[in-house]
């Protein structure tokens, strides 16, 4: 069974910090692009992260740079997103989700993709 499954959210205090995963099962992660994506209540999804299937290309939305850190480890078939300083407004569902291409980090060239079930974060 294709599955991305996230997990690490919780509940935080300000300037603490979070290690969201994705995993993946019955597939490998390898040949992948995989973005994190957020969606707060009665907002839109937006992108918060993503990262080539080598790992050398990142790409960070500007209300995480300088606090997140996305990697992935091919191995674990797992990708990471660190998440130092947490704010308030980084409450969310977080998801992770799958592309076959680098290119835009944003929901609507993921939508295709798998998507994992969602992590909440919250204050």
């Amino acid at each position: 069974q294709v599955q991305l499954v996230e997990s690490g959210g919780g509940l935080v205090q300000p300037g603490s910090s979070l290690r969201l995963s994705c995993a993946a099962s019955g597939f490998t992660l390898d040949y992948y692009t995989i973005g994190w994506f957020r969606q707060a209540p009665g907002k839109e999804r937006e992108a918060v992260s993503c990262i080539s299937s080598s790992g050398r290309t990142t790409y960070y939305a500007d209300s995480g740079k300088g606090r997140f850190t996305i990697s992935r480890d091919n191995a674990k078939n797992t990708v990471y997103l660190q998440m130092n300083r947490l704010k308030p407004e980084d409450t969310a569902v977080y998801y992770c989700a799958t592309s076959p291409s680098w290119g835009s980090c944003s929901p609507r060239v993921y939508e295709r993709g798998y998507w994992g079930q969602g992590t909440q974060v919250s204050y």
